[in-house]
């Protein structure tokens, strides 16, 4: 058996329902601020600075680095 029947297969035995996918879209906001929420905890405590500088007020946290120019 082909990989394309199998993989068809499976797709066609198993269509989601009108419930199931009602209950999909309904999940969503809940399922991207779950992940919003985990990815600003894993900048949070790798102290990822690339990402960190971003945010307001926790910025503050790393200091700027000073121009040589205006330096006199």
């Amino acid at each position: 058996m082909s990989l394309k029947k199998k993989v068809c297969g499976l797709w066609c035995r198993h269509k989601p329902s009108q419930n199931q996918k009602a209950l999909a879209v309904a999940f969503a906001p809940s399922a991207a601020t779950f992940g919003l929420a985990a990815a600003l905890a894993v900048v949070y405590y790798t102290d990822w600075k690339v990402i960190a500088g971003w945010i307001p007020l926790y910025n503050t946290k790393f200091p700027k680095p000073e121009d040589p120019k205006k330096k006199k």
